[in-house]
Parts: structure tokens; C-alpha cells; sequence
């Protein structure tokens, strides 16, 4: 299963809900790739080296893109989750994006065809130029992530057209407090899947800033299982469906999923 996550605008957290959702994947051995077109964080704040990597998996995909490209580029993070770190630097980041949209992708969606294999791709703010967008367009699942306030949800608005066409299976998580879960929907219109709240603590310790309780204990990794189980269960419904109408995903035009986190704190509507 190939799941992409991205945002739109501002910095609603997708690295660290990327870890989260891989840290409490529900089956199989998930890898994640650090994607995003700025530069990666992974490697400084785990202390990895920069190679094995995103460099290294874009070079390599020239000469023979195989579905165990993807694992044999990863690093293991302390609590053995591979990861594909991405090159700090934004210029080096999307150098390796564009060998890899034109050669990779395809060893990234190989690795992801597994019965028990995931793929999570964090692919930073994402638009229809995105050196990203390649490595993750034809997803399973392609969640954006926003903090539920009218400055980021207006610029969700702007690519609610867009995104279905790039995913079999969109969706939108909002992080943290802001406009509750009625507001957006109504001003939205979209269904909400699952939540997500804040929980500074639990992000520290998944992100190696601090010690405590890990992913299957705090609050921000229930959520992630949730939402991880979530999006399985709706892809597997998805796929059926698809089977028996004899159609993709793609071509029936989704609906934009939401999934809500924190408690509503805003009384105002969120601009169209």
C-alpha cells in the first residue's frame, strides 16, 4: 500500500505524523520516505548518516529500479522503523526528486504492492508543481494535513479539486485545535474520517527530542493507529468496490475524506 501525506500550507506537523502513522502501522513492515521538495529533517534529528538515502535511492533507480530498491536505500531509526532520510539541503532534495519522478517512482509503488508492505511517503507541502507529486500521484491514500484555521483551510479549499485526481483515496486531517469538526464540514463539504489532536509530548518522544511514553502508549499514537487502521480498512473497501463496478478509484471521482483532531475551539465559520 503506497500512502502519501502532505500539506498545503504552513507546518500542521506531516514528518512527525509521518513517524507516528508508520510507528503504529496495523500489519506488515512499513517504510517511510522522506520526501519533502525543502530538505529533510529525519537525518539530523536521529543522527543518521545522509547516505543511504533519498541521493542514493534516486541514483540507483537509473540503473535498475526494483521493488527492493526502496529497503535496501533505508536506515533504521532507534525503534527500527527504516526510513529513507532526505538530504537537508532543498536544492539536493529536488535534484533526487526529479531522477526519481522520472525513473524511481516506479520502485517506490513496487515496494508498496507487497500484501503486507506499506509505503508512507511524507511529500511536505504538495502542489501541482511539486517535484513530490510524481513519487506519490496513483497512491492508495493521500492524506493532507491543516490545522483547522481559515488562513490554512482556504488554501485546502483551493485543491479540493485537485487532489482526487492524484489519489484513489484523498483525504484531510486536521491537526490541533481551531474550527470544529461541523464548521469545516458544512464549509468544506466533505465527510470527517477519524482525529488527530495535538499532543506535544508524545511528538517529542517519537521524534528523539525526549524520553517517555512511546507511540503505542501516547496520546498522538492512538491516534495514529487509528487513522492508519482507517485508512486500510477504507482502501480494502475501496479496492472491492472497484472490482466489482469494474472501474478505478481515479475515474469515479472520490469524495475528499476528512479526519478532525483536537476539540473545537473556534465559534466562527470558516470562509469558503
Amino acid at each position: 500500500m503506497l500512502v502519501g501525506l502532505c500539506s498545503v500550507k504552513g507546518s500542521p506537523g506531516v514528518t512527525t505524523t509521518a513517524l507516528a502513522l508508520a510507528a503504529r502501522w496495523p500489519a506488515g513492515d512499513p517504510v517511510l520516505i522522506e520526501a519533502d521538495p525543502s530538505g529533510g529533517d529525519l537525518a539530523a534529528r536521529f543522527r543518521l548518516s545522509a547516505s543511504p538515502g533519498l541521493v542514493s535511492l534516486a541514483a540507483a533507480s537509473r540503473r535498475d529500479p526494483h521493488r527492493g530498491l526502496v529497503h535496501e536505500h533505508s536506515q533504521m531509526l532507534p525503534g527500527g522503523l527504516p526510513v529513507v532520510v532526505g538530504p537537508v539541503a532543498a536544492d539536493q532534495a529536488r535534484a533526487a526528486l526529479g531522477v526519481l519522478a522520472a525513473r524511481g517512482a516506479q520502485a517506490v509503488r513496487s515496494a508498496a504492492q507487497g500484501p503486507a508492505t506499506a509505503v508512507l511517503v511524507d511529500a511536505g507541502r504538495l502542489d501541482a508543481s511539486s517535484p513530490a507529486l510524481p513519487v506519490v500521484r496513483g497512491a492508495d491514500a493521500l492524506l493532507v494535513l491543516a490545522r483547522p484555521r481559515a488562513e490554512e483551510l482556504s488554501h485546502v479549499a483551493t485543491l479540493l479539486g485537485a487532489v482526487p485526481t492524484w489519489t484513489r483515496m484523498p483525504g484531510l486531517v486536521l491537526v490541533g485545535s481551531g474550527y470544529g469538526k461541523a464548521e469545516v464540514e458544512r464549509e468544506l463539504q466533505v465527510p470527517v474520517m477519524a482525529t488527530l489532536p495535538d499532543d506535544p509530548r508524545g511528538a517529542d518522544v517519537l521524534c528523539g527530542r525526549s524520553s517517555g511514553r512511546g507511540p503505542d502508549r501516547s496520546v498522538l499514537g492512538r491516534a495514529a493507529e487509528r487513522l492508519a487502521r482507517a485508512v486500510t480498512h477504507q482502501a480494502r473497501r475501496g479496492e472491492a468496490s472497484s472490482g466489482r463496478n469494474g472501474q478505478s478509484a481515479l475515474t469515479s471521482q472520490p469524495q475528499l475524506t476528512v479526519a478532525s483532531s483536537g476539540q473545537p475551539t473556534g465559534d466562527g465559520v470558516v470562509p469558503p
